[in-house]
């Protein structure tokens, strides 16, 4: 989950580097596969990864497209940072520019003229989406694709009948979450396919992918689990009941028997919806109009 606006604490940006990487270690397979599909006319040389966070897709896409080199841009210089050490420690910092920018401003910095623009759970982020969207049409080199892809929301972990003693917590977490992101991010899990066709992009392809990992495959689900719940429980907790709230306060006690580290039903369940368009030969905005 990359995003581009505002979160500039340095607790809140290690905070949320964590839940990044965790996001990129669990569904590194899916976004994998998204790479693999893209509907390119050509290999891209030249990719802007928007909303990089800490490199998940950048570091995919880098490794899909061996000739390709990345300018990843976030709002987050200790996002940059990380993924600038672990470009190194790839030996793939050649190939790799960061740039720190609000992409939420009229004037963005130059980005040179890619043949792909990669936005993975960040478009959502924008306060102004369709002007963003009308910077990226004037961005992209003729012919080039732009990628936007986008999770359902936070994925969920717990069967429905879990936690025993509070069946269904998760899903009523997740309501008690509604209002605040109704409030602050309008546009997640938004249809992207009318803004971008509004925006001067035909929609050549898009598919949904359902994730559906048991939690059985690794250690880095219970604490994926364990960091969004966590995330979710700050949002949530003053719309929820008492005893709802305690019993997700007993799962996020590491040092609860019923912890949810401790649990083998953890599993990882969303949707990715992936839109893969091109600049229209008709109509469309131009840059800062």
């Amino acid at each position: 989950m990359t995003r581009t606006h505002r979160h500039t604490q340095p607790d809140r940006d290690e905070g949320h580097a964590e839940i990044l990487d965790l996001d990129a270690e669990v569904l590194a397979e899916h976004t994998a596969s998204i790479t693999a599909w893209l509907p390119l006319t050509r290999e891209p040389r030249q990719i802007v990864d928007l909303g990089c966070g800490t490199g998940a897709g950048a570091f995919a896409l880098l490794e899909r497209f061996p000739e390709a080199h990345v300018t990843a841009v976030d709002t987050s210089a200790g996002h940059l940072q990380l993924l600038r050490e672990r470009a190194c420690a790839r030996g793939v910092e050649g190939r790799v520019r960061t740039v720190q920018a609000d992409l939420d401003t009229d004037h963005w910095p130059d980005l040179g003229s890619p043949d792909l623009v990669w936005a993975s759970a960040s478009m959502h982020h924008m306060a102004n989406p369709d002007g963003a969207l009308r910077n990226v049409r004037e961005l992209l080199a003729p012919g080039g694709l732009f990628a936007v892809v986008e999770l359902a929301g936070f994925p969920r972990f717990l069967p429905a009948h879990a936690p025993e003693n509070r069946p269904g917590l998760e899903e009523r977490a997740h309501a008690a979450t509604d209002g605040f992101h109704a409030e602050h991010v309008p546009h997640r899990g938004a249809d992207w396919g009318p803004m971008l066709t509004a925006a001067g992009f035909t929609v050549e392809d898009h598919r949904t992918i359902t994730v559906d990992i048991e939690g059985g495959r690794g250690e880095a689900i219970g604490r994926y689990a364990y960091g969004s719940l966590r995330r979710i429980r700050g949002v949530a907790a003053p719309a929820l009941s008492p005893e709802d709230l305690a019993a997700l306060d007993e799962l996020l006690d590491l040092g609860s028997p019923n912890s949810i580290l401790r649990r083998e039903d953890l599993a990882v369940r969303t949707k990715r919806t992936v839109w893969a368009a091109r600049r229209s030969h008709a109509g469309g905005a131009g840059r800062g109009s």
